[in-house]
């Protein structure tokens, strides 16, 4: 009797466990960056499956991974990029995916899902949402004003040379507040290993930075956008879809401003940002439901048009914009492929100097 009564408390626990996912409340929390998803996608999603969503933005890699190292972020949905994911894996910050309840998985390109198994082993944790470039925004009409007729923004030259920078500084310069991708721009200007993980060379790379500190209007990884597309900055180390979003919002508001992006010749970073699942999530089911409904072709195909970035879904491809499917800016060149870089996970004792010396550069002290 006392056994039979053991298995019949196993069983009504599992029953409770089971009807406790299936009854699931229909709520999603979700993190992502600013600008980084369509107009209507959180609404088409939300009628599709009756789930409301709470959306949350942030706009730098270090903002979401101290939340998430703290515990308790109460999301169901973040997007970090790869490099700080492999890291954040490490430290067992994410559920592993559930696939059988992600059957859009069939339509993410193969090489790319590969291509970051570096960093999620098995493409366990994560999902590729979107990808980019780190290069250079720039209105053309003011860097000719000051620059004269004939300077290139083709260059990482443009920005990284003081003699440049403090005249372009007289219209409006903004790098991002993203340290481990302008260290990695600068090491790879430089000649370095762009994921050096020489404490010197950071060390080398922050007297560069430090030289150019007087002629940088600020540092932000959002407010460009709008600054871009209003004319109140004329140069920006930033994301290529964020550019280029700055570029449509000044055509549609027609204010006479023209925003071009450029990958530098010298080449530049290539990112790409993940969906994952925290491992403290409370609405698991419909985090699964979000990323697969993501995974959809039509839906990724009409974020891609509207912010301007590259997806690893190879089954929109057909359905995204010609103009931005051709852009070698969004999908670089054959040719400018071999000097494209990603970034690593960084030695702990790297990543103590590169911030020590980035508030040092920051604050010009």
């Amino acid at each position: 009797m006392l056994k039979k009564g053991i298995v019949t408390l196993s069983l009504m626990a599992a029953l409770a466990a089971g009807s406790a996912v299936a009854q699931e409340e229909k709520v999603l929390h979700v993190y992502n960056w600013s600008d980084y998803i369509a107009e209507d996608t959180v609404a088409s999603f939300e009628k599709e499956t009756g789930i409301k969503v709470v959306y949350d933005v942030f706009d730098s890699n270090e903002v979401l991974e101290a939340k998430l190292l703290a515990g308790n972020t109460g999301f169901d949905v973040v997007v970090p990029s790869s490099d700080f994911l492999a890291r954040q894996i490490q430290a067992g910050v994410f559920m592993t995916l559930d696939k059988s309840k992600l059957p859009n998985l069939s339509n993410m390109d193969s090489e790319v899902m590969t291509l970051l198994q570096d960093k999620d082993p098995d493409n366990a944790h994560s999902i590729p949402y979107l990808g980019g470039t780190t290069g250079i925004g720039f209105n053309p009409k003011k860097v000719a004003e000051v620059m004269g007729p004939d300077f290139k923004m083709d260059s990482w030259d443009a920005v990284l040379k003081p003699e440049n920078l403090s005249k372009l500084s007289k219209c409006g310069v903004s790098f991002l507040n993203a340290p481990t991708e302008i260290f990695a721009t600068v090491l790879h200007y430089t000649g370095k290993d762009s994921n050096s993980t020489s404490v010197a060379d950071y060390k080398e790379a922050g007297k560069l930075l430090s030289t150019l500190r007087p002629y940088i209007t600020y540092f932000h990884s959002s407010q460009y956008i709008n600054d871009l597309a209003n004319g109140d900055i004329c140069v920006a180390i930033g994301w290529s879809g964020d550019v280029m979003q700055a570029a449509a919002r000044a055509q549609e508001a027609n204010n006479g401003v023209t925003v071009d992006y450029v990958i530098p010749k010298e080449g530049a970073l290539i990112f790409y940002d993940m969906l994952a699942i925290p491992a403290d999530a409370k609405h698991v089911e419909n985090a699964h439901a979000f990323i697969n409904y993501l995974m959809k072709p039509e839906v990724i195909a009409k974020v891609s048009n509207y912010v301007s970035y590259a997806s690893g879904n190879k089954a929109s491809l057909p359905l995204v914009d010609a103009a931005i499917r051709n852009n070698p800016n969004i999908y670089p060149t054959d040719e400018m492929k071999p000097k494209m870089f990603t970034l690593k996970v960084l030695p702990q004792k790297v990543n103590r100097e590169l911030t020590r010396v980035w508030t040092k550069v920051k604050t010009g002290k």
